[in-house]
């Protein structure tokens, strides 16, 4: 049986649909229908950059779907449950992935593969092989297709935002830069974790729009970097910002950052955009840590699901059938796409 998925063939090449033959589940494995597949910036990275990836594979690593088949040995699941996919996989053995932290694995660099969708077969596709059952997590009464990118999109600010919770007191203030696929996620999870003052940047006021929508009170348009600058300062006072999420990366949103945080703060760069954190005396402040968070644990998605059961969050969906996929990420290029797309075979 034929099946059609999204490819990545090679760096510097557009992705590509293809017929693939339907894959069958060896002892420990477990086959999914997929239902939805997020389509996330760090697809454009692997198909514009030389990040070492070797191709061909399928893209899509926000996954979710059903249980299609069981190999030998599975035991916990049966045939149609509904299972987001941890998309991070480590090697299940070292000590950070005994903490259920896949994400930071002491042998990553020897696996050859970051996880579906990033050097092996991802969930772009009508059916997914995913290698170990301990990559599953119960969607509970959530839709499959609306809940796929929580495994990324919602799952790495979740990550960040958790081990900054005891900064983020109701006198600090946290600043969220660039309001797309993670960030819009990122403002749900501190209005429902946090008391703490809530800024948003972005270059596109469509974007800052969205923010306030979601109840941000206090927006800058950032492509303008020296009045969002000033603005943010006359905000946040001399204590300056205390949290800073920078969900781009650029050098102008790194730099930014550095200049508003204030004394004993943190600085996260959480997006790919290339930027560099240039250190130097008092800058960034004395006391700020400059943390670079990747992807969240399986636990932590847990707790991500959790919070969507309950209704505290809610990705903003647009879904695409999956033949449409190179379009789509031509929209996600030129920054068409609100909140966070989703290729639905």
């Amino acid at each position: 049986m034929k099946m059609k998925a999204v490819r990545f063939i090679q760096t510097g090449k557009p992705a590509e649909v293809v017929d693939l033959p339907k894959p069958t589940p060896g002892p420990g494995q477990v086959l999914l229908k997929i239902a939805g597949a997020g389509v996330c910036h760090s697809d454009l990275h692997i198909l514009d950059e030389p990040l070492g990836l070797s191709g061909p594979f399928t893209l899509g690593h926000e996954n979710a779907g059903h249980v299609a088949a069981l190999g030998q040995g599975v035991e916990g699941w049966k045939e149609g449950d509904a299972v987001a996919v941890y998309g991070p996989w480590g090697c299940g053995r070292c000590h950070t992935c005994q903490t259920s932290a896949e994400n930071y694995c002491e042998n990553h660099a020897l696996l050859g593969t970051m996880g579906g969708g990033l050097g092996s077969d991802g969930g772009m596709a009508e059916y997914m092989l995913v290698p170990s059952a301990r990559q599953l997590v119960p969607l509970g009464k959530l839709d499959p297709v609306t809940a796929a990118p929580l495994s990324d999109a919602a799952l790495t600010p979740y990550h960040a935002i958790k081990t900054a919770l005891p900064m983020l007191t109701p006198d600090a203030s946290v600043l969220v830069i660039g309001i797309g696929g993670l960030g819009h996620m990122a403002v749900q999870l501190l209005k429902a974790l946090t008391p703490a003052t809530l800024i948003a940047g972005d270059i596109d006021d469509s974007k800052l729009a969205h923010a306030r929508h979601l109840g941000v009170a206090h927006t800058f348009n950032t492509r303008d970097g020296d009045a969002a600058l000033e603005g943010i300062k006359q905000l946040v006072g001399p204590r300056g910002v205390t949290v800073v999420l920078d969900f781009v990366g650029a050098q102008a949103t790194v730099d930014l950052g550095a200049q508003v945080v204030g004394r004993n703060s943190r600085l996260s760069v959480v997006g790919l955009g290339g930027g560099v954190v240039h250190h130097a005396a008092n800058r960034p402040p004395y006391g700020c840590q400059v943390t670079v968070p990747y992807w969240g644990s399986r636990t932590e998605l847990m707790e991500v699901i959790a919070l969507a059961e309950a209704g505290r969050i809610q990705v903003d969906v647009q879904s695409h059938p999956l033949e449409q996929a190179v379009q789509v990420y031509q929209w996600l290029r030129e920054g068409k796409v609100r909140g966070r797309a989703v290729l639905t075979p």
